[in-house]
């Protein structure tokens, strides 16, 4: 099977084209560097040209509504459009858990237009909505220090490794369109401060990190349970103590 994951060269994107190709199917990495333009639509034609399923990792983090409404509404039109040209069966797209309880973020308003953008098409769709990756986590402590201080929100999450939403697009691409969300979540709930304040302590960071009761997600205002997945989440299996493993610092000899 032909399988266009658009980008396919990112974070995500790689490991769902290394699976993809790992189970003999033809994965392909459309993104900027392999000549595919979302925003121009230059190369997506070519790069869609035979596909049975497309899967949209693309991403582009903005506070400014605007710049984040105008890049995935333009890239979810160009996309479909391309994938109706070339008689895609599946669109798989990479969402936000609990997106429509963050709209105040200008970010994940981009993220709910996208989400619409193939709500309203005539592909056959799965949106698979992912809880916050672990790998957030150092980013949060690195974008949010001041003077050697982050202070981050005490509100509940599920996080989720990059490894297993891999997996899971992996197995959406198999599978029938659902035409609806699929909730996935880590197996274990904490809160963002304590979590990234176990994270620089175990990789040997000096960030303090400060709880703030009044903290945002990407702008958007949370309770404390904004982030918590609903009851018909899908658990993942990684736990964070297995993903942390490989951050740690070597024990001194």
């Amino acid at each position: 099977m032909r399988v266009v994951v658009i980008g396919g060269t990112g974070q995500v994107g790689s490991k769902v084209v290394a699976k993809l190709r790992d189970l003999g199917h033809e994965a392909v990495a459309a993104a900027p560097d392999t000549g595919v333009d979302i925003i121009s639509g230059n190369g997506l034609d070519d790069a869609l040209h035979g596909a049975q399923v497309v899967v949209d990792v693309t991403n582009k983090i903005t506070m400014d509504r605007r710049a984040s409404m105008g890049f995935f509404e333009t890239a979810a039109r160009n996309i479909m459009a391309a994938e109706i040209a070339a008689g895609v069966r599946h669109h798989v797209a990479l969402s936000v858990l609990r997106s429509d309880r963050l709209v105040e973020s200008g970010y994940i308003a981009g993220k709910v237009a996208q989400e619409a953008h193939i709500l309203r098409g005539p592909i056959p769709f799965t949106l698979v909505r992912a809880a916050q990756f672990f790998e957030l986590v150092p980013m949060m402590v690195e974008m949010g220090a001041v003077d050697g201080v982050a202070r981050l929100a005490d509100a509940r999450f599920q996080p989720v490794a990059a490894e297993d939403v891999a997996e899971t697009l992996v197995e959406r691409v198999l599978a029938d369109p659902v035409n609806g969300a699929y909730e996935i979540a880590g197996p274990e709930v904490f809160r963002i401060d304590e979590l990234a304040q176990r994270y620089v302590r175990e990789t040997g960071g000096t960030v303090k990190i400060e709880a703030d009761p009044n903290g945002t997600y990407f702008g958007a205002p949370l309770a404390d349970d904004t982030l918590l997945p609903g009851t018909d989440v899908h658990i993942q299996a990684t736990p964070f103590e297995d993903w942390l493993a490989s951050k740690r610092m070597p024990a001194a000899a």
